[in-house]
């Protein structure tokens, strides 16, 4: 441990033993002394690090052992793309630390002590990554390319996270129609971040919790099915590299963007699994679309166990308004216009994003619905 660590930890250990005691850092808002399972980066505690020959359980069958409920809940702190002021690295100091575990701390209060009805799911670690991106190395995307930019901007405002308009069912994303989230569904957001490994000698299987997908991805050497088969998940195919399982996926449609939006069916992904700790795998998942992107990029994150975390059936479709809900708005909306023109009056303004169709405060018996979320 580094002096810095030293020095930070040993200060830790005086404030939680004094229980409770709130830190109140400039330009950071109240937040609360980080519990001792936060008190250093979760990464610096992890087996592996603390011992490079530790080796991962084994399978009855001698592989390296996956299987289990994993999420990346306490991934939730993390920037997607790394701050300019810390472009140079991949870990925080242990000032920058101090302010994400306190501000973890503070979430994972609020979530489990104060809110009530919203399903707001915060781990019981911090990291001390400074971005998810990890290749290119200042940790910023690549630059999209002429067509990538193009693809882009025709996917903005498509969806309910987008300002529409909304008229079929082509303005919406599959994620919004409980169809998938990709291959990349175990990003970490709001909640429903679990999934569940399961192995066999010759397959490991991968369950999503958001939007129930499930890979089944053979280990057995098999060549890729025929390129012009085209899947939302792609086309896996896995191999242990020593402790790593490596899953390479092909075979895209150009409909579900593996990371931060829409891909090509050129994609391809390259992802490693490394059990570090009996709590921890490291994920990394390498994605190459000469389409969309100048340079292919990589994403790191880690995923834990939790205390007392079950997968429970997503039922996506059942009581999730977001498709009707935005299409009756959207024909609110159009019997407005229609009245005012009639009337000669202003057209009245819609909102450009937000997930709402109406800005300005609810009016009674409107028709409109503002719709946040499944």
């Amino acid at each position: 441990m580094s002096k810095g660590w030293a020095r930070l930890a040993a200060w830790l250990v005086v404030v939680i033993a004094g229980g409770g005691v709130v830190l109140a850092q400039r330009g950071f808002g109240p937040t609360l002394t980080p519990s001792k399972l936060r008190s250093i980066p979760a990464e610096t505690t992890a087996a592996k690090a603390k011992d490079p020959n530790w080796r991962a359980p084994r399978t009855a069958w001698g592989q390296p052992d996956l299987s289990g409920i994993w999420t990346s809940d306490d991934m939730r702190g993390i920037p997607a793309t790394r701050p300019a002021a810390q472009k140079d690295r991949e870990s925080l100091t242990p000032e920058e630390f101090l302010r994400r575990a306190s501000g973890d701390e503070a979430s994972r209060d609020r979530a489990v002590n104060q809110e009530t009805v919203l399903r707001n799911e915060f781990g019981v670690r911090t990291f001390g990554y400074t971005s998810f991106v990890v290749e290119p190395s200042d940790g910023q995307l690549p630059p999209l390319t002429p067509a990538g930019q193009a693809k882009q901007r025709a996917s903005f405002g498509v969806g309910t996270f987008g300002g529409g308009p909304f008229n079929d069912f082509d303005n919406f994303t599959l994620y919004d129609r409980c169809i998938t989230r990709g291959i990349a569904g175990i990003f970490p957001v709001l909640y429903g971040n679990g999934l569940r490994i399961m192995q066999t000698p010759n397959d490991v299987i991968i369950s999503y919790e958001m939007i129930h997908d499930t890979r089944v991805i053979p280990l057995d050497g098999r060549p890729h099915i025929g390129r012009h088969i085209q899947q939302y998940m792609g086309d896996s195919r896995g191999h242990w590299d020593g402790d790593t399982l490596v899953v390479e996926t092909t075979n895209f449609t150009d409909r579900v963007g593996a990371f931060n939006g829409p891909n090509s069916d050129a994609l391809k992904v390259t992802e490693r699994f490394t059990r570090i700790d009996p709590d921890m795998i490291d994920y990394r998942i390498r994605v190459e679309d000469p389409v969309m992107y100048t340079a292919p990029f990589t994403i790191r994150y880690t995923i834990t166990h939790q205390p007392n975390y079950n997968l429970y059936e997503y039922s996506c479709h059942e009581g999730n308004g977001a498709v009707k809900n935005a299409l009756s708005g959207e024909r609110a909306y159009d019997r407005e216009v229609a009245e005012a023109i009639k009337a000669g009056r202003p057209i009245p303004t819609r909102a450009p994003i937000g997930m709402e169709v109406y800005t300005g405060a609810p009016v009674e018996g409107r028709e409109a619905v503002r719709e946040f979320g499944k």
